[in-house]
């Protein structure tokens, strides 16, 4: 059968042949996308227009009942809303400022090359951490008994041992800080060469025309990285709306809600209330949402091309 298919490819004419060779070699690639992906989507997208059809045999199509059921009838639904816009906003934006700040100081040429090299390990080392190192790393350090609440008490910004992930006053912000320092090395290595693209000659022009040091940055450096820079934003909104193990490692969406976002909202619908129906419909919200940046990315994208 193998010899029959390979003397068939050989019978086919050299144009055709050197068309059909690419998508040959994507094939494999293709078929595991297709097992991996396309299909768990396409079956979830199906799940949320029926009733819970893990656990009954033979699901009834309800139509819209599961986003009804998620979006007006959940009260948690909102509170998740909510929280992660809070958590990807604050995480996208401190991302980008430190990342931004950081890379900046790496690019300076006042910093001797062995000390730039140095800095550059040890601001990326965040990024190198798994999740569940960073939130085991995270809990012992804000633990009521751990050296944060040390550190304030010896400075004496505090004289009380704060609950940083078992407050509500204190957790959203807490996961949200530590999804920023984990976070922001991203941003930081990508600015950086970005930053060394930068033709020094922009630079010199401008300061022929007379601009200062704050005019060359917000004239010249920030539109030269603006590409980038969107594209950064775009990325990171999909990977930290999807955010999920720190969260559920640190807090598990708690204290009381405080900390529950979409991801964990879907977890929860799925595997603890094994309402399978309803927690498709919340993933394909969540989709819809991450769809609509991803498709904004591509054509940024082209156009940039």
């Amino acid at each position: 059968m193998k010899a029959e298919t390979i003397n068939t490819y050989k019978q086919v004419s050299p144009p055709l042949r050197k068309k059909i060779e690419p998508y040959l070699y994507l094939l494999p690639t293709l078929l595991l996308m297709c097992v991996l992906l396309i299909i768990p989507i396409i079956m979830v997208i199906r799940y949320s227009f029926y009733d819970n059809v893990i656990i009954n045999k033979n699901p009834v199509f309800v139509g819209l009942e599961n986003f009804k059921l998620v979006m007006i009838e959940n009260a948690t639904f909102f509170v998740a809303v909510k929280n992660t816009l809070i958590f990807v906003g604050g995480s996208i934006v401190f991302h980008m400022i430190l990342g931004l700040a950081f890379a900046v100081v790496l690019n300076t040429k006042y910093l001797h090359t062995r000390t730039k090299a140095v800095s550059r390990v040890l601001l990326a080392l965040p990024w190198m951490f798994t999740a569940s190192v960073i939130a085991i790393l995270w809990k012992m350090m804000m633990n009521p008994n751990g050296i944060i609440n040390y550190l304030l008490e010896v400075a004496n910004l505090s004289s009380t041992h704060i609950e940083w992930l078992a407050s509500r006053d204190f957790a959203l912000f807490s996961i949200t800080f530590i999804n920023i320092w984990a976070g922001y090395p991203f941003y930081m290595v990508s600015l950086l060469a970005g930053l060394q693209g930068i033709s020094n000659d922009l630079y010199e022009a401008a300061a022929i025309d007379g601009a200062n040091i704050n005019q060359r940055f917000f004239r010249v450096t920030l539109p030269q990285l603006k590409p980038i820079i969107i594209s950064l934003v775009m990325l990171d909104f999909v990977w930290t709306i999807q955010q999920f193990a720190l969260i559920w490692m640190t807090t598990g969406g708690g204290p009381i809600n405080a900390t529950e976002m979409m991801s964990t909202l879907i977890y929860k619908l799925g595997f603890s209330k094994y309402e399978y129906a309803q927690a498709s419909a919340a993933a394909v919200i969540l989709l819809v949402v991450c769809t609509i940046v991803a498709y904004l990315y591509v054509r940024h994208q082209r156009g940039q091309e």
